[in-house]
């Protein structure tokens, strides 16, 4: 169902030459939008939700109703109720741990310790998250983006999303905790967080994924506020060994390529029988799935099984592709994982498929795509809070220092940085 191929012999450009995506035909759309909203406002994202969807929304309806919520707990099943309960709980836990790293810290500086030097973490005031619609109408993503937020302490959290129909996602932003919870989507929702208008505030992170229209306006409006990061189509990659079951290799590559046409599911084997039963099983599995047409796509467009010589191959290939996920099923898969050094999330063993980081585990399920896990971090607690530097030098430590720091500033033709030491060096000898 998908091409077997060998590592060092056979083409791997369907493999390896996976980027970001040219979206340069939208841009010109996204960047009118933007400038609309900056310039007018709420009458803006009124319109758009209208014209793009078809919603009548105003300044008295922009915003989420506590009876708006009311009735989707009324809609939403109450088992549903309960796992969203408790995957809070879990991812709760998990970043709640990571805060506890974020320690302000000092130390002592100078010829006898008299000056300090340190850090400061402050968490940010406000940040925005957006919730897509259309074919990506997931309440996890609420989990996995506003809950690694609570947990760093953000001030306050809102939500866009165009998905009000939707009840399971108000419900999980509540159980979240969310402040606000916005009726627009696309790019002038991304624009409304990043510029302010007269009904949404300005925040100084806006995280969380969505269309090319909304790809396109998180990296337009990047500097004028944070964003988590740019996302890509979903890629999982499994590295598996003779040990490993094709039958579960199978579904968890197919767990990928039920998301869209443009996932790409790969699968690296040190095993030839693996790869052929690997390769029946994608094909008898896909005719019993419900979303078989987008899948037999994305294998058909993205899909790969790879032939590697040994284990030690076989990471190469995988820290080269830098997956959003990968998984190892193999013997001592542990000490496999602690070797790869490029991915957004590693699954260790056969009983960690990539569904549970998805919705359940703890980590957050925002992670890097395209090969930009080879430079870039999951969404987490970090994503939510800043580092600020801290100096505190006493008079004689900076007058020890003080014409080492006159010559530099000299140096490059900055007088007046110079002249803030001299000042200071004059008025100590009276």
């Amino acid at each position: 169902m998908v091409p077997i191929l060998k590592y060092g012999e056979d083409d791997m450009s369907r493999v390896f030459s996976r980027t970001q995506l040219d979206n340069s035909e939208y841009i010109s759309a996204v960047d009118a939008i933007i400038s609309d909203v900056r310039a007018r406002g709420d009458e803006a994202l009124f319109e758009y939700a209208l014209k793009f969807d078809r919603q009548v929304i105003d300044g008295g309806s922009i915003l989420v109703s506590k009876e708006e919520i009311d009735a989707a707990y009324k809609s939403v099943d109450a088992k549903l109720v309960e796992s969203i309960r408790k995957a809070k709980a879990s991812i709760l836990a998990y970043h709640s741990r990571q805060k506890d790293k974020f320690v302000n810290e000092f130390f002592p500086s100078g010829n006898d310790g008299k000056s300090k030097l340190g850090w400061i973490y402050r968490p940010l005031s406000r940040v925005g998250l957006y919730v897509p619609g259309g074919k990506a109408s997931y309440p996890s993503t609420v989990l996995m983006t506003a809950l690694p937020a609570k947990a760093a302490g953000v001030g306050e959290i809102i939500v866009a999303t165009p998905n009000i129909n939707n009840p399971a996602i108000l419900v999980a932003c509540n159980e979240c905790g969310i402040d606000r919870i916005y009726k627009v989507g696309g790019a002038q929702a991304i624009a409304a967080m990043a510029y302010g208008t007269q009904s949404v505030p300005r925040v100084d992170l806006i995280a969380g994924p969505g269309n090319v229209f909304v790809t396109l306006a998180k990296k337009q409006v990047f500097g004028h506020v944070a964003i988590d990061m740019i996302a890509g189509p979903s890629e999982i990659l499994v590295i598996a060994d003779e040990t490993a079951d094709p039958v579960l290799l199978a579904s968890d590559l197919l767990s990928q390529a039920e998301h869209d046409e443009l996932a790409a599911s790969i699968l690296v084997t040190t095993s030839e029988r693996i790869a052929q039963e690997v390769d029946r099983e994608l094909a008898r599995q896909t005719a019993l799935l419900s979303r078989r047409e987008i899948i037999e796509k994305s294998l058909t467009n993205n899909g790969a099984i790879i032939l590697a010589k040994n284990m030690d191959e076989a990471i190469a290939i995988a820290d080269r592709v830098a997956p959003e996920h990968l998984e190892v099923c193999a013997k001592d898969a542990d000490k496999i994982a602690l070797k790869l050094s490029n991915a957004g999330a590693i699954f260790v063993g056969n009983y960690s498929p990539e569904p549970l980081g998805d919705y359940f585990a703890g980590p957050s399920h925002v992670l890097p795509t395209s090969g930009s896990a080879r430079y870039s971090s999951v969404l987490s607690v970090d994503t939510f809070m800043k580092k600020i530097s801290y100096i505190e030098y006493d008079k004689d430590d900076l007058m020890s220092i003080g014409d080492d720091v006159i010559r530099l500033a000299e140096s490059e033709g900055f007088t007046a940085h110079a002249n803030t030491i001299k000042l200071r060096k004059k008025e100590l000898k009276g």
